[in-house]
């Protein structure tokens, strides 16, 4: 298996290495912006009270998501608690005080506007967006983008926060929603008696890079305040426009966003959108986009791509599907890429729910087993030999939501983009915000989520072991332990020094260490039932001749 001596030690050459080329529409930001990792909903929320609370007149909050809770209050009150704020009402106070409070919402052309069709959370947005509009600041300031493609989404998750002179954005896999406000040991949830938890993340950005995202933002609003007029229904018998006017003004370009210290990093943020605004009810009603590129954009795809081809040592992903749905394209799946690198020695560790999210249709818990698309695209395309280097775990009662690669601890991808080839082609638009350093901030995201999937607190003494790569990588299969430590490892409290877990929640699930038997079964079948067919013929000619 490749070393961490082969991995580049200077930043140009962990770009060349494992970023896509920058382009003038996607450029590197080269040791100018600061890059945080942000990991499960309670920092998260925190830290955005922490800037709406210091916004003032001039100043500006932005948001879009796919689903937003006008109801849940950012630091998990409930409703009758003293100090329970709901988010529509912080949001219009902000508005009142003299913000730029602006909010887009996706929606879709079906499920928000024809009768009957409740798809969530679309349908749910259409009504989040009346109650965010009661609010007299609000009005205007709340737009349903239903543009992209008739069976994509707007999936991308961001909040803009101008407050002081300073941009901050926050790009990630987290909505605005009470069922997100969780953190480890993940046990503030339930379904019906049923323990759950919400894994998710972010990256927060500050620098010249959060002004590229404040750009994201500002061509969605223009797209989605000039979209066509349309309705939705609102029971019993009524219909609601979509996006009344008058709208506020358009979105001014990025405030200034001086450069931040960062020696050591280059940022990349990503987009992934397909060509259509519109794209509903075939050709004939086909509109390209106003400001957006016209031909679409694919970043995601190509920089994750880059950084799976320049991997070395490992690839560690947390996604919540790993497998296909509609919408993709075989052209931009990644699992090839994956298997090639299994192939060279390199570790590949994929981690995924053990629950659904409960707006997912179907049974709510998972098969202990490894994803057919995981299977056939990497798995089954192995030599034996290399088979070994993947594995798949499910953490019990929990819903991973997170989108996160880390690659050889110099390499780190957050952001709303899914790991299937629906997100990568831009079916559903996605955002991302990539990373390569010189310095500990990957190690240290590494760190901190395997001691979280651990559940063992990250302590002085238990924190150099996991920095260890080596010894650290043994804790999702035991071949891959360095061959001095003990065969108990990460599988006794104690082994290392150190590791005290509180329980045991992750749970291998793959892969088979032979082909999938599926196309065999099926053959088996076929013949089975081809032979029984043979049979009955052969006993009704008998009966023929015998009368």
């Amino acid at each position: 298996m490749p070393g961490q001596h082969d991995i580049p030690a200077d930043l140009p050459a962990l770009e060349a290495g494992y970023l896509a080329p920058g382009t003038a529409d996607c450029p590197t930001f080269r040791e100018d912006t600061e890059w945080r990792a942000i990991v499960d909903g309670v920092d998260y929320f925190a830290q955005l009270c922490g800037l709406f609370d210091r916004a003032g007149p001039g100043d500006s909050v932005l948001i879009t998501g796919l689903n937003l809770q006008p109801d849940m209050d950012l630091t998990g009150a409930e409703p009758g608690d003293d100090d329970y704020e709901a988010l529509a009402d912080r949001l219009a106070r902000l508005a009142d005080d003299g913000v730029d409070v602006r909010v887009l919402l996706t929606a879709a052309v079906y499920s928000g506007s024809v009768p009957g069709v409740a798809i969530r959370p679309f349908r749910a947005n259409a009504f989040a967006a009346l109650e965010l509009r009661r609010r007299p600041s609000l009005r205007g300031r709340v737009l349903l983008d239903w543009s992209g493609s008739g069976i994509g989404c707007h999936h991308q998750k961001i909040v803009l926060v101008h407050v002081g002179g300073t941009l901050t954005a926050f790009v990630g896999g987290l909505d605005l929603s009470a069922n997100r406000f969780d953190a480890e040991p993940h046990d503030r949830l339930s379904i019906g008696d049923e323990r759950w938890g919400w894994h998710d993340g972010a990256v927060r950005l500050r620098g010249p890079a959060a002004g590229r995202v404040w750009e994201v933002y500002r061509a969605r609003w223009a797209e989605a305040a000039t979209l066509p007029p349309r309705s939705f229904y609102r029971p019993p018998a009524r219909w609601e426009p979509m996006n009344p006017e008058p709208f506020a003004p358009p979105l001014p370009p990025s405030p200034p966003t001086p450069a931040r210290s960062a020696p050591g990093t280059a940022v990349q943020v990503l987009r992934s959108l397909r060509p259509w605004k519109i794209d509903h009810f075939g050709t004939l009603y086909r509109r390209h986009w106003t400001v957006l590129p016209r031909h679409g954009v694919q970043e995601v795809f190509h920089g994750l791509s880059a950084a799976i081809r320049g991997a070395r040592h490992y690839i560690y992903l947390e996604d919540q599907y790993f497998f296909e749905v509609p919408g993709g394209r075989r052209a931009f799946r990644l699992y090839g890429l994956l298997r090639n690198a299994a192939a060279r020695g390199v570790r590949i560790v994929l981690v995924c729910s053990g629950r659904r999210d409960p707006a997912d249709a179907g049974i709510n818990t998972f098969r202990r087993r490894v994803t057919g698309d995981v299977q056939r695209g990497v798995i089954d395309q192995l030599a034996p030999a290399d088979r070994g280097n993947v594995i798949m775990h499910r953490i019990e009662g929990l819903t991973v939501h997170t989108k996160v690669m880390l690659v050889d601890d110099v390499y780190a991808a957050v952001g709303s983009a899914n790991f299937f080839s629906r997100s990568m082609r831009g079916t559903d638009t996605e955002l991302s915000a990539a990373l390569v350093t010189t310095g500990d901030q990957v190690r240290d995201l590494r760190v901190r989520l395997w001691a979280e999937h651990l559940r063992t607190e990250l302590t002085d003494e238990l924190r150099p072991r996991l920095e260890d790569l080596d010894l650290a990588l043994g804790m999702w299969r035991p071949e891959w332990l360095p061959p001095q430590a003990p065969a108990g490892t990460w599988r006794e409290p104690g082994y290392p020094a150190g590791f005290d877990p509180a329980e045991r929640v992750l749970v291998p699930v793959g892969p088979w260490p032979e082909p999938s038997p599926r196309p065999l079964r099926r053959a088996a079948r076929g013949a089975r039932r081809g032979a029984a067919r043979v049979a009955e013929s052969g006993r009704r000619a008998g009966r023929r001749l015998s009368s």
